[in-house]
């Protein structure tokens, strides 16, 4: 929802209303995740995704019916054999899609809050109609749906606004809320017979750049292209300045472990020290390994990175918290260039943030490939053995008594 807030701005300011459609629950290969939104103007036009463009126009077309009846539903898209690019996902998977006549005031100020520089997560809980289908998957037809009542607003603190009526549904509620922050992810949850779509509004994540190098500079541009907040550190008046780092969201004239209160510090941080000076870049990294931040890398040689954990530990850094700094900093591309190693600088910090493994994606899937086989292999194996009765037995079912 975030990405679309430009978009969504530019129409209102032009008098132009918007209804969306939201995935809410997903089943197999769906190509796009819970929270992926398609918007739907009221003068025709669309922007965003829910699949991919498999089912976008079917979707608009829902989203004009909700406008006409005032009405939410949640609808099921499958796979169709004949129809699959029609109305239908040709990758086979499932999606739940949440179809509302307007973009609510509530969500809209927790999207808008949460992209500012500096502004605070929370989490959108809409109720989901009683007529929506159930977490299990198989075909479901479309019910009337009900008019959109009002969210609640969970903040990352879990102050929750307003209530449902019962005590342990809110304390659900806020737990599921704070789960979906900490991730980074929407997910549709159960409580006894309703259905409660939590919509995460994270605070955007910070990249705090140690040194204002030239690699700093291509890091930075890097980062707000992914949706960070930037802020850079030098002491160095002549390297810190705006000329040089013109679109970052602070620049900061100071020691690290000095202005680590003023910026707030913390555990959305990932933290990256470029200064190739142990007097600047070694207090930095003892603040950001104890303030918890998701990622700390550092630039260094082997031979460096060996000198610098002994000054480190000889400053009372733990183990367990020299394990957790990256360095030599970024994945292994093979690039020298600044934007080349900014590339994999920026690389392991997106892998940190979601758990990647940072290999390459034909190595997973030829180990997922090499695993199927191994297992078919295995199947034959046995089918060798199984008495000769049993496959004519197993031949002569009739085929539509089989299940697959």
């Amino acid at each position: 929802m975030k990405e679309l807030l430009e978009t969504l701005n530019a129409w209102h300011a032009g008098g132009v209303e918007a209804g969306r459609a939201v995935v809410v629950r997903t089943f197999g290969s769906a190509p796009r995740p819970e929270g992926a939104v398609l918007l739907r103007a009221s003068d025709g036009r669309i922007a965003g995704s829910i699949s991919g463009g498999c089912v976008e126009a079917a979707a608009a077309e829902e989203i004009d019916r909700a406008r006409e009846t005032g009405k939410s539903r949640v609808i099921r898209y499958g796979i169709s054999d004949e129809q699959a690019w029609e109305v239908g996902l040709a990758c086979g998977g499932t999606i739940d899609v949440l179809v509302e006549p307007a973009v609510g005031a509530t969500l809209l100020a927790a999207a808008r809050a949460s992209a500012e520089a500096g502004g605070a997560g929370s989490a959108v809980v809409t109720t989901l109609p009683l007529d929506s289908p159930p977490p299990s998957l198989g075909p479901h037809a479309p019910g009337e749906g009900a008019l959109p009542s009002e969210p609640f607003v969970v903040d990352a603190d879990g102050a929750i606004s307003g209530t449902t009526g019962d005590g342990a549904l809110d304390g659900v509620l806020v737990e599921a809320a704070q789960d979906a922050l900490d991730r980074g992810a929407s997910s549709t949850v159960e409580v006894g017979r309703r259905s409660f779509f939590v919509e995460a509004f994270p605070a955007r994540p910070r990249l705090v750049v140690i040194g204002a190098v030239e690699v700093a500079r291509a890091l930075t541009d890097l980062a707000r292209g992914l949706g960070y907040e930037t802020i850079v550190i030098d002491g160095r008046p002549v390297f810190a300045t705006e000329e040089r780092f013109p679109d970052v969201d602070r620049l900061v004239l100071g020691w690290p472990d000095e202005v680590a209160d003023e910026i707030g510090l913390g555990p959305r941080d990932a933290v990256a020290v470029l200064s190739h000076d142990p007097k600047f870049d070694e207090p930095a990294i003892v603040t950001g390994l104890r303030r918890g931040c998701r990622y700390v890398g550092a630039v260094g040689s082997r031979k460096t990175q060996g000198a610098r954990r002994i000054r480190l530990r000889a400053a009372g850094v733990s183990d367990a918290e020299l394990a957790r700094l990256r360095g030599p900093i970024g994945l292994d591309l093979g690039g020298r260039a600044p934007a080349e190693m900014a590339l994999a600088i920026m690389a392991e910090i997106v892998a940190a943030r979601y758990g990647g493994s940072g290999r390459p994606m034909v190595e997973r899937t030829n180990g997922a490939v090499s695993a199927m086989r191994q297992a078919e292999a295995g199947d034959q194996s046995g089918a060798a053995d199984r008495p000769k009765a049993a496959e004519r037995t197993l031949d002569s079912e009739p085929l539509a008594g089989r299940t697959r």
